[in-house]
């Protein structure tokens, strides 16, 4: 049977890492990822795991142990945030082009400078395009829920690209919760062995992996076949998350809907933010007020075509971002691929920008009440200005 323990978002990861016993985890702390490898490390010291548990000097040093061990045909997992994604910026390009199914836990955080150690999303937004699948949590029951799932999914052999969970830094990292774990043996069946794949370091069967390929090489070949392995994920992913839901009762998918089918603005959001989100729908549906909520839950691949059926019937909707997009243009990185699913519709929707949330900045039901109440205003001029929730002196105070 289950058992509901009060975990931290990172103890709950690590739990999930404890089931899955990889054969290698390589990782380097850093706020507010740390305790997940420290508590995972000490399911290594009491043997509660069969995992080679490496000490490396950096994160680029993690993700590239983690290469390393999965080319060599082993199960390998790491967790990181922050400027630790950056310092494994050039390898994590490698991990994805050479179609390696590492599983990575990311405490989202702030990056520098100036320096903040707190939650946003700056640093996994930076990394949208380097291959790896982005699945967002909510809180620590779906990080935990979803870390048994990114393992399936990388290794699933239509896929074979590396995936990160991500989760807010601090509001869901550290913040005790009620968190449904699977018994042992249900968790370990349902991530089951990792299928045979080519192995590099296999002196019978040798292969080739990420080797020079130069201008009249197949380079364009190859990315080509990433994106086709992205979208292929995208299928794997609800498949693998109605699986999931058959052995817990969560059921997962691309998005999810909250009182949409009647609604006439919603909200669209990723992250720990949909839970305040959702309280003030419902608040407002006593009102009388028809207004929805859509979260994000896959970023990478972005889930454009089903989120355009979700949103087509409405009259407007807000966007928010919880990292800049620094463009000088429009809003964040969630608002543009959001325009970009919309953009072919007939009769789209008024789409509005918001920023919320950077450094960690509190959000709360007083800030959603704001957006809700611009969305039914009605306005839509051509190019929407950036709103900024609860930001100090300047557009937005008070909001």
């Amino acid at each position: 049977m289950p058992k509901t323990l009060a975990l931290t978002g990172n103890a709950a990861v690590a739990q999930a890492m404890r089931q899955i016993d990889p054969d290698v985890v390589a990782a380097y702390p850093i706020t507010p990822q740390t305790t997940i490898v420290e508590e995972f490390a000490t399911f290594v010291a009491n043997g509660l795991v069969n995992t080679e548990y490496i000490n490396v000097e950096s994160e680029h040093s993690a993700m590239s142990a983690s290469i390393g061990a999965a080319a060599a045909g082993g199960r390998a997992v790491t967790a990181t945030s922050s400027q630790g994604l950056a310092l494994m910026w050039e390898m994590l390009y490698i991990a994805s082009g050479m179609r390696l199914p590492i599983t990575m836990a990311t405490a989202t955080r702030a990056l520098s400078a100036p320096i903040n150690i707190h939650g946003d999303h700056s640093d996994v937004m930076g990394a949208r395009d380097t291959g790896w699948i982005q699945l967002f949590c909510e809180d620590a029951q779906e990080a935990y829920d979803t870390m048994l799932q990114a393992v399936r999914i990388a290794e699933h052999p239509k896929v074979r690209l590396p995936v990160t969970v991500n989760f807010d830094g601090f509001i869901i990292s550290h913040a005790l919760a009620p968190v449904e774990i699977l018994n042992d043996e249900v968790a370990q069946g349902f991530v089951g062995e990792a299928p045979e794949a080519p192995m590099l370091l296999d002196p019978k069967n040798p292969v080739t992996m990420g080797a020079f390929d130069g201008l009249h090489g197949y380079y364009f070949e190859f990315k080509r076949q990433q994106e086709e392995a992205m979208i292929a994920s995208k299928q794997v992913i609800v498949q693998i998350g109605e699986e999931y839901g058959r052995v817990s009762g969560r059921k997962m998918g691309l998005i999810e809907s909250y009182l949409l089918e009647d609604a006439e603005a919603a909200i669209v959001v990723l992250g720990s933010a949909a839970g305040t989100a959702r309280e003030v729908v419902n608040e407002l549906r006593e009102r009388g007020r028809k207004v929805g909520l859509v979260r994000l839950r896959s970023f990478r691949p972005f889930p454009g075509p089903e989120l355009a059926d979700a949103l087509r019937h409405l009259k407007a909707v807000a966007v928010l971002d919880r990292a800049h997009g620094l463009a000088g243009f429009g809003g964040g990185p969630v608002y543009v691929e959001v325009c970009a699913a919309l953009y072919g519709l007939d009769n789209r929707p008024a789409v509005y920008p918001y920023y919320y949330g950077l450094g960690g900045r509190d959000i709360g039901p007083t800030q959603f009440l704001t957006v809700y109440d611009h969305l039914a205003a009605g306005e839509r001029p051509d190019s929407p200005p950036v709103r900024y929730l609860n930001f100090r002196n300047g557009e937005g105070q008070g909001a």
